[in-house]
């Protein structure tokens, strides 16, 4: 990240930095790749006693920032986690944290999240170019809601102790807190290429949830969600860059180092044109990850076209980049023993969660059309 830190964000994330490395060093993740979890509980609390499920939550609910920007201060931590191709379910805990704490629900399950104990996941809709519909129907039954429908791309849905679900209710958008235990459930796992990070097909087959599972209000629930989307995209976004980073750094001295014909590498123009190249892509990605985390930490109105600006402009130059970095480094840069796989991994599945590229490159024109017409 390109933003000015604090003493107090720049010591959070020098602490994060230091755990990550201790923790989850390169041949750690490696261990990791039939794990059927993909990171050690224990990591996991540990990590959280470090703050990084609190960021989101106020602080009479138990949570708390560094600075004045708690996204920002989650950010930070996203950020080493692309570093560090660290694993656990970062990203979708905090949105979930930040969804029970903005209104209030479900104190024990925060509690849990808080310190680590318990893991709560979004079974969130699909992310098309221009709307989202979830795919999981809530119709009501007496008191209670029955839902039935499926939810794709699940991140540790097979670990979670609760299921934060977007459903359809007949008159609009709710969002319902589900334990994972309920009958009627099941979990599917999905491939990945990421070799710590676990995603899930979750299947609802009349699970029967009591009307006071509803988080927020009932049918008035879509804002929350796109809030919801764009602080679950404002983290991927800086993990890619933390590990488009990794991967150009490790290149950079890999050019440096190797040498060709008594020259290093780096010292040949066809590679300081590649190299000129991923840096202004690098330093566009800081920038443009740092703008959209500002915007939506702000309530910008701009925030969610920021968001898929800075989306489709990482989506698109992060896999480049890394590309780059595998094609420098030769026959080696593709073996499994190299680090450089591990940063490839992280940036094509977040490439590929919550819109790709191309979508959010379709939402933009929608943003520009809108804006066009209003002018008109």
């Amino acid at each position: 990240m390109l933003l000015n830190l604090t003493e107090d964000q720049e010591f959070f994330r020098e602490t994060t930095d230091r755990f990550l490395t201790e923790q989850v060093a390169p041949d750690a993740l490696r261990q990791l790749r039939d794990d059927p979890i993909g990171y050690d509980p224990t990591y996991w609390r540990r990590g959280a006693e470090l703050g990084w499920t609190s960021l989101l939550v106020s602080e009479e609910h138990g949570g708390g920032t560094i600075s004045d920007s708690g996204l920002a201060d989650a950010g930070l931590v996203a950020y080493e986690f692309g570093r560090h191709a660290a694993p656990g379910p970062l990203s979708v805990v905090n949105v979930v944290a930040a969804a029970l704490s903005q209104h209030n629900a479900a104190p024990d399950v925060l509690a849990g999240l808080l310190s680590g104990e318990r893991i709560a996941t979004w079974c969130a809709p699909p992310f098309g170019s221009t709307r989202w519909e979830p795919t999981v129907a809530a119709v009501a039954s007496g008191t209670d809601l029955v839902l039935d429908g499926e939810a794709r791309i699940v991140e540790s849905a097979g670990r979670a102790d609760d299921l934060l679900v977007t459903c359809n209710d007949g008159d609009g958008v709710t969002q319902l807190l589900v334990p994972a235990t309920t009958p009627g459930i099941s979990v599917a796992p999905m491939l990945t290429v990421d070799l710590t990070r676990r995603f899930d097909t979750v299947n609802f087959d009349g699970a029967t949830v009591p009307a006071s599972a509803v988080i927020g209000t009932a049918g008035d629930a879509r804002a929350d969600v796109h809030r919801q989307f764009e602080l679950l995209i404002a983290l991927l976004n800086a993990e890619s860059v933390g590990a488009m980073q990794a991967a150009f750094d490790m290149t950079v001295e890999w050019a440096f180092d190797r040498y060709s014909f008594g020259r290093p590498l780096a010292s040949y123009q066809a590679l300081k044109h590649r190299f000129a190249d991923m840096f202004m892509w690098l330093q566009s990605s800081h920038a443009t990850s740092d703008a959209a985390i500002a915007a939506v930490a702000a309530g910008d109105p701009d925030s969610a076209e920021l968001v898929s600006a800075a989306k489709a402009y990482i989506g698109e130059y992060g896999a480049e980049l890394v590309q780059d970095c595998t094609q420098m480094h030769g026959g080696i840069g593709v073996t499994f023993e190299h680090n450089l796989h591990l940063f490839l991994r992280r940036v094509t599945v977040n490439r590929a969660l919550a819109g790709t590229p191309e979508d959010h490159h379709q939402r933009l024109a929608a943003f520009i059309d809108a804006r066009e017409g209003t002018a008109a």
